[in-house]
């Protein structure tokens, strides 16, 4: 793949117009932008090998790129699903685009690419206590470990949004704990936790985190050992490795507590746009897919129980 030339430096297109947009009016997270700002110099690679103007999307221009991201090799090969990110991030460009030099639209009733839907990933009730037991010490980072893990799957948040919390986000209303939390788009929700994930927050609070705090820590709730807010790859890391300890096959990350803390709701009965809320999503059409588990799950269990299933 070839290096971009110096005239097509991202930051030197209207490109980085759009950025700035989606960063201060639409108030998109850095790791957003980042995965925006990849996409748009992929398209700036595949419009200077073509010697198209990049800045002049057409739905045959988009049709073609999508052609050259599947004929890439297999160390720059994207998946179907990032193609589709991809199509989006452009499609969104051509709106701002078309609205700031007051044009037509190209990309209007551009459609991505439609990829096969996939279930996600959720630990079992026994497989997530376990996971908490392993990473459980009874050291500062055990407890900290204990309480972000106990945190996530009790609030169902991404990993960011956890480690972007700040003691101040732990409110107590009433004889209820809940944790204000800050989603996409700065849209702000609030979500109560239950008695494990208090205790475990506690015995952080109380036995853990005063030992690490420094002036750099800022309020944070969860912390390095270094006094710095903890930061998400860490989170991912201390919860592969826990995950890999206790032998749970395949990839588990934070982001396999969020599917299971939906799942585990639905499969408990709790109505699926009480789920959306506490997810933080704004549409009830991106929860729906957790339906699709507890549709497994009811399969298997008629499978199993009822005497003419088989």
């Amino acid at each position: 793949m070839p290096l971009l030339s110096k005239n097509m430096e991202i930051d030197q297109t209207q490109f980085a117009d759009f950025l700035t947009y989606l960063a201060v009016e639409k108030g998109l997270a850095k790791n957003t932008l980042a995965a925006y700002r990849r996409d748009l110099k992929k398209f700036l690679i595949f419009a200077e090998e073509q010697e198209l103007n990049p800045l002049n999307i057409s739905q045959e221009m988009v049709t073609d790129f999508i052609a050259w991201l599947r004929g890439l090799n297999s160390t720059n090969k994207l998946e179907e699903s990032s193609i589709s990110r991809v199509v989006v991030v452009l499609r969104n460009y051509s709106k701002f685009y078309a609205r700031e030099n007051k044009v037509l639209d190209q990309l209007a009733n551009f459609a991505p690419p439609k990829i096969p839907k996939r279930l996600p990933k959720a630990l079992s009730i026994t497989q997530i206590s376990n996971l908490i037991s392993a990473i459980s010490k009874p050291d500062a980072a055990g407890l900290r470990n204990a309480a972000l893990v106990e945190l996530l799957y009790a609030t169902g948040a991404r990993v960011s949004e956890i480690v972007n919390l700040d003691v101040s986000d732990i409110e107590q209303v009433a004889e209820t704990l809940s944790v204000r939390i800050v989603g996409k788009g700065k849209k702000e929700r609030v979500v109560p936790i239950g008695k494990f994930a208090r205790e475990a927050l506690d015995s952080y609070l109380v036995r853990a985190r005063p030992t690490w705090v420094r002036e750099k820590s800022n309020g944070a709730l969860f912390l390095n050992s270094s006094g710095g807010r903890l930061s998400r790859q860490s989170a991912w890391t201390l919860i592969s490795m826990g995950a890999k300890e206790i032998g749970i096959a395949g990839e588990i990350s934070p982001h396999s507590l969020r599917h299971s803390f939906a799942t585990h709701l639905l499969d408990g009965g709790a109505d699926i746009r009480v789920v959306q809320e506490l997810l933080g999503h704004s549409s009830v059409t991106t929860t729906q897919i957790y339906t699709l588990v507890t549709i497994d799950l009811l399969r298997e269990k008629y499978s199993e129980t009822h005497p003419r299933a088989k």
